[in-house]
């Protein structure tokens, strides 16, 4: 059998999608898979946040449109750029084990958060970042910082910046740890909702494609995920609004902490809740969020950014 495999161009999409083809030879020795490598929108427009381009879902569009054109049978995502509400027609087939979920503080200068002097620069491209950074340290000064994961190592060495923040996961798959200066706990920046997980997309119709790819799906890690998201979808959240979700399984229980909070950091609700259902685990943090006023924290927020932006353009 063979297959094709749609994949972005970056060093960590490519890392990924050949760790998920590895996994699937490894299953069956007579699977030939080929890459189909293919830049998207969300890697040729870095001179603006992703909040004012049209969100995470520019990194998959070229992608989905290679599988319905026939040029790819499968494609492979970090679960954190993916939209809780896919395109009609497409489905995610697997869940890879979760890497360390954690966000990664990177500093050539400083050894940990609390070490960065007052105003220090800090870069991020993260709305949800921004926010619990600020609320813990509102002197800092955040930075957009947008590009691939050796494109923003870069920027730290030669640019003016005291530390950037990045994804745990992406830095241990490229062999990368010794960069990182410090795990960020997640009481002080809980992550995004998918962060540590690649997934893998095929179109609804593929139904041998989408079983053969089941057999890779990590259980537990699929759990979490769908406590996640389905928080993530009662909320409506996305990359406009600073959101965040952890989920994880002890002895087949559900631990899940959900966050919202305003960009400028001012404002954070957060709430953790245990249960076994994760699609009602994630409806029910998301409305206890509701009720403490969560709706109308992101509501003003969003159009507080977009009032900038619009600022920023004339």
């Amino acid at each position: 059998m063979k297959l094709i495999a749609a994949t972005r161009k970056s060093a960590l999409a490519l890392w990924q999608t050949q760790d998920v083809c590895n996994q699937l030879t490894a299953l069956d020795q007579n699977l030939s898979i080929t890459l189909n490598e293919l830049q998207t929108q969300g890697d040729l427009i870095l001179n603006k946040p992703l909040n004012e381009i049209g969100g995470k879902a520019l990194f998959m569009k070229e992608l989905e449109i290679a599988m319905l054109n026939g040029e790819a049978d499968f494609a492979v995502h970090s679960l954190k750029d993916v939209p809780y509400q896919l395109p009609e027609g497409f489905a995610l087939a697997a869940f890879c084990k979760r890497e360390d979920a954690r966000d990664a503080f990177v500093s050539n200068k400083y050894k940990n958060l609390d070490t960065l002097p007052q105003g220090a620069s800090v870069g991020t491209s993260s709305l949800r970042r921004k926010a619990q950074l600020l609320h813990y340290r509102p002197d800092l000064n955040i930075i957009s910082l947008r590009g691939n994961v050796q494109t923003r190592l870069k920027k730290l060495d030669q640019s003016g910046y005291d530390a950037i923040i990045l994804a745990a996961a992406g830095l241990i798959r490229l062999g990368l740890k010794e960069r990182i200066t410090e795990y960020l706990d997640p009481k002080i920046c809980l992550p995004a909702v998918g962060q540590g997980v690649v997934v893998v997309e095929v179109l609804e119709k593929n139904t041998e494609t989408f079983q053969l790819i089941n057999n890779i799906n990590h259980h537990d890690s699929q759990q979490c995920i769908l406590a996640e998201r389905a928080f993530n979808e009662k909320l409506e959240g996305g990359c406009h609004v600073p959101v965040a979700a952890h989920a994880t399984m002890h002895h087949q229980k559900l631990t899940l902490t959900g966050l919202v909070a305003c960009s400028r950091g001012k404002h954070i609700l957060k709430v953790i809740q245990t249960g076994v259902d994760p699609i009602a685990l994630g409806h029910a943090v998301a409305q206890s969020l509701i009720d403490q006023g969560a709706t109308e924290l992101l509501r003003s927020d969003h159009a507080h950014t977009r009032k900038i932006n619009l600022f920023n353009q004339t």
